[in-house]
């Protein structure tokens, strides 16, 4: 009985196999750790965001390649032809569903700033800018989208101003040399661009009067206040408070890529975006509000849910193979269920099949004594001392089974006793 166990497990650990293989083949394979992140200009903010998040990336085996773009346009004509996998864009640039495009998120509040020369007067209305020189932003910018929809709101056109589209650099040149009147910009707060024409006493920052009226009639549009020495209070830049029009920064993915490779990216996001910030509070970012396209399934579940308990518990690869691997449970908890189940049964006759056998023996022999000689009666006595001797040393016999066990001995004293009458009578009788 020693190896009785092992004689009954084996196969069955065999057929678990066999179905584990079977069910693998309709396991989708990991992912290539690729990702392809579409940012925009260098020295923009979606680039400096997209390098926190290459790092973070790789740290977790990630392969990240940055495309440099002229901004969110181009960036989401890339997400469509397939050539990025996740792309910055400004929240607002599509205003319908796209098939291959979801939304992963807001991260953060991107002001619109409106700079213009200091003339000795005050710019409040938008309207103000009609007959002026104007640059919009590059073409392909999110820029140069949003400042169409607001200039056309005012009736500001080519036909009544010059409108430039124009890079943020060289806005910026053209204003401070006063070949332009004006530039939009849509970009952080933390924007060197930014702070410097804060600075400059030569330059003007448009405080948006109706600033509440156009976030109520764009809905992805909010109206936030800069006070007054908020960003320097030394300096006291800005020297009043601002009105300012903010979109949000998003993140937009092609549906094709892996769920895996989604979820790890949204990991990075919420690390890097969580934090409280100039416009907004903790946990504020990121976010899936005011927008018309599809929301990624993985987002949703994440930034609703958080971290599943096998991710909380091992590194994400793990957990993620874990899960992958969760569809191999059905055929084994299917199969293990009506196994484990006979083992019982099946145990029971292994061991008693091997008592039976000891039975066969004795019964072979009982039937032969009436008519054995005494050498033949030698012999069947030698064979069961054998017998004793293989039953009571040489198997182990379970607690469950030392009913059948005693009894065997009982009967083999039995038919040794019918063995030594039948040589007593022999030996009287010669």
């Amino acid at each position: 009985m020693k190896y009785s166990f092992l004689k009954i497990s084996i196969p069955i650990l065999i057929v678990i196999i066999a179905m584990f293989a079977v069910t693998s083949k309709f396991i989708q394979p990991a992912p290539i750790k690729k990702l392809v992140i579409a940012t925009g200009a260098k020295d923009g903010n979606y680039y400096k965001i997209a390098k926190e998040y290459k790092k973070l990336l790789e740290e977790n085996k990630i392969d990240v390649t940055l495309l440099t773009t002229k901004g969110s346009v181009e960036n989401i004509e890339l997400l469509k032809e397939g050539k990025a996998d996740i792309a910055f864009a400004q929240n607002g640039i599509l205003n319908a569903p796209e098939p291959n495009i979801e939304f992963l998120g807001n991260i953060y509040y991107e002001p619109l700033w409106i700079f213009y020369k200091n003339d000795q007067y005050t710019i409040d209305y938008l309207i103000q800018l009609i007959t002026k020189r104007i640059s919009i932003g590059e073409d392909g910018s999110g820029t140069k989208d949003l400042a169409m929809k607001l200039l056309k709101d005012n009736g500001i056109n080519n036909s009544n101003s010059t409108i430039l589209s124009l890079d943020t650099q060289t806005s910026k040149k053209m204003l401070l040399e006063g070949k332009i009147d004006a530039m939009f910009m849509v970009t952080s707060h933390k924007s060197p661009v930014v702070k410097e024409l804060l600075e400059n006493p030569k330059i003007n920052v448009l405080s948006i009067k109706r600033a509440k009226a156009y976030g109520q009639k764009y809905g992805f549009l909010s109206a936030l206040t800069l006070y007054e020495g908020t960003l320097d209070l030394y300096k006291n830049i800005p020297e009043e408070n601002i009105n300012l029009l903010s979109t949000s920064a998003s993140l937009l993915v092609n549906k094709n890529v892996p769920e895996e490779l989604t979820r790890l990216f949204l990991k990075q996001v919420k690390l890097i975006h969580s934090k409280e910030s100039l416009f907004a509070q903790e946990n504020q970012f990121p976010n899936l509000l005011n927008t018309n396209l599809k929301i990624n399934k993985e987002a949703k579940q994440y930034f609703t849910h958080g971290d599943t308990w096998l991710e909380k518990i091992f590194p994400y690869w793990i957990a993620s193979n874990i899960d992958r691997l969760k569809l191999l449970l059905i055929p084994l908890l299917t199969l293990m269920f009506p196994l484990f189940k006979g083992v019982f049964p099946l145990y029971q006759w292994s061991m008693r099949s091997k008592i039976y056998r000891w039975y066969k023996i004795l019964n072979k022999i009982d039937k032969k004594i009436a008519t054995a000689n005494n050498e033949e009666l030698e012999g069947f006595n030698n064979e069961l001392d054998e017998l004793s001797i293989e039953i009571q040393k040489e198997t182990k016999v379970p607690l469950s089974f030392m009913g059948e066990y005693y009894n065997l001995m009982v009967h083999l004293e039995l038919i040794q006793n019918k063995i030594k009458e039948r040589l007593n009578l022999t030996q009287i009788n010669n």
